[in-house]
């Protein structure tokens, strides 16, 4: 089999770290990320199945661990050699005399059906009985075991030696992580349901109201979804969208955004829409008053600093993007007593109602929805995996939103 595989080698992990300083995704030729031939992945005991992704696609975290700029945080909840991707549509490829009741069985002669994967490694996944608490609440994302049980550390299918991930031609999942995927459905639609499930988690974790006024900081493919988790799911007074790029403040409408601002004018509109005082001069200005609620979803240190110019005393800032290394002031955190909270991945959510669902389903139902397939820009094949990576880096200022990796073009040559 063919994949992208990120290998342990201090030395070209610092190459990458060059790189990826001078250009985004830079770190893709000369760092420890390779295109190797390599044995197929094995099962890691019962209820493992061999899955042949379709469409992967390339996230942030994605980029930040290619151009050596991941925290040393994650050392210990990864395993190496690993192979990215975890946002993934695959065939299951049913076992020779499999009973066929696997999620999403076509009842295809061949035993294979299209499936989502959901990455997170959790306790049932890992064989632990009894399950952290977290899982037994249905919080995947917050699984307490995720280095420890039958497989390797790793806290997602992409970040674990003993599963293999979504930018290869073969991978491993276990049957719990797997949803079916409707007929009706497209590939481009399908591989959008990971990354929309993390939109729906952050926007549902932020508690917003509907008397809110929300700021999403960031237009990117996060961005775009919370705008568009925030419309359906818990849709606030007011919906201010920060974008950078023109295709991007289109889609922001598109999706639900009430006023699109650039960078430069997210303090002015939150004084507008709030009616907030402003203070200072030059280059140091903040709100007295300001937003209810922002979520970041870029995740650097100028787009902390700005959550917390323009949130209001006690207002909530849910960081959605990796926020990384930064360097901060904290101070209005705590002069302003605000709650700074972290939203990764998904589980169960609570909704308005008080019904509890996992994220996934209303991720499913969200990408129907809102057509949220058509913020697949473009795809590639793993051969032309620099390219790929350098398109996903600098898909803001090329007018693209979500770039993935086409295997189904890899089946096609194999044949």
């Amino acid at each position: 089999m063919k994949a992208l595989r990120f290998e342990r080698s201090p030395a070209r992990f610092a190459a990458a770290m060059v790189a990826g300083r001078l250009a985004g995704g830079g770190g893709a030729t000369v760092g420890p990320l390779r295109l190797r031939d390599i044995d197929d992945v094995e099962l890691p005991g019962p209820d493992w199945v061999h899955i042949k992704p379709r469409l992967a696609g390339i996230c942030g975290s994605d980029l930040a661990t290619v151009d050596g700029k991941a925290s040393r945080y994650f050392e210990p909840i990864v395993s190496f050699p690993f192979v990215p991707g975890h946002e993934v549509v695959a065939d299951l490829i049913e076992p020779a005399g499999s009973s066929g009741t696997a999620p999403g069985s076509t009842g295809k002669p061949d035993g294979s059906h299209r499936v989502v994967l959901e990455p997170v490694l959790g306790c049932v996944a890992r064989g632990i009985d009894p399950v952290c608490p977290a899982c037994a609440r249905g919080d995947l994302g917050n699984c307490e075991r995720i280095a420890f049980g039958s497989i390797p550390p790793g806290l997602q299918s992409g970040y674990c030696c003993a599963t293999g991930g979504g930018w290869s031609t073969a991978m491993v999942a276990h049957r719990s992580q797997l949803h079916p995927v409707d007929p009706a459905m497209s590939d481009e639609a399908a591989v959008m349901v990971e990354p929309t499930a993390c939109a729906v988690h952050a926007a549902l974790s932020s508690e917003i109201t509907d008397s809110d006024t929300v700021v999403v900081l960031g237009a990117g493919t996060l961005g775009l979804l919370a705008t568009a988790a925030i419309r359906r799911f818990t849709p606030p007074k007011t919906l201010v969208v920060v974008a950078k790029h023109d295709h991007q403040r289109r889609l922001a409408r598109q999706l639900g955004a009430d006023t699109v601002v650039a960078p430069g004018e997210i303090r002015r509109a939150v004084r507008r829409a709030t009616g907030s005082l402003a203070i200072g001069d030059g280059d140091v200005v903040r709100l007295c008053g300001g937003a209810d609620v922002v979520l970041d979803c870029v995740g650097s240190s100028a787009s902390v600093a700005d959550s917390l110019d323009v949130i209001r005393p006690r207002g909530r800032v849910t960081l959605v993007g990796m926020a990384g290394h930064t360097s901060l002031d904290l101070t209005p955190l705590w002069q302003r007593e605000l709650r700074l909270q972290g939203a990764y991945a998904y589980g169960t959510e609570t909704l308005a109602d008080g019904t509890r669902r996992r994220t996934f389903d209303l991720a499913f139902e969200l990408v129907a929805a809102a057509q949220l397939d058509e913020l697949v820009s473009a795809t590639y094949p793993l051969r032309r995996y620099a390219e790929a990576i350098a398109h996903a880096a600098d898909a803001g200022r090329r007018g693209a939103v979500k770039v993935a990796f086409d295997l189904r073009q890899e089946k096609e040559r194999n044949r």
